[in-house]
């Protein structure tokens, strides 16, 4: 089968907008799939702005239950800085239910950013 759409279920977790200040989605439920990827877009940086991406987990909505993945539960790497104008994609196999992203800015002034959870390998499919 070729159809990728079939099989994936994206949750906005950041929309695109232009962040100038840190900025944490909400928890994103993943119950139902074996496994998950961030996306993240980029557009234009303003004033050197200097912002970094992290994925937190955990098995509660609980803001303070929140911990960031560890790297052995990532599959590829955040940059060290977020580039202008570029696409991020990081996979999640940790076994948390709940996963949120997080863009903190680090210096400058702002980014314009959006960012995407596909969640993939559903328990169910077709996904709708």
């Amino acid at each position: 089968m070729r159809d990728i759409a079939s099989n994936i279920g994206p949750v906005q977790a950041v929309a695109p907008q232009v962040l100038s200040a840190a900025n944490t989605s909400a928890a994103i439920d993943l119950l139902g799939f074996n496994s998950a990827a961030l996306v993240i877009n980029t557009g234009a940086i303003v004033s050197a702005g200097d912002f970094t991406a992290k994925l937190q987990e955990s098995d509660t909505t609980t803001a303070g239950d929140f911990t960031d993945v560890a790297a052995a539960h990532l599959v590829g790497t955040f940059p060290a800085s977020l580039a202008a104008d570029s696409v991020v994609k990081v996979g999640y196999i940790g076994h948390k239910r709940y996963v949120r992203t997080v863009i903190t800015k680090n210096g400058g002034t702002s980014i314009a950013a959006g960012a995407v959870i596909v969640k993939g390998n559903p328990a169910d499919a077709p996904v709708s």
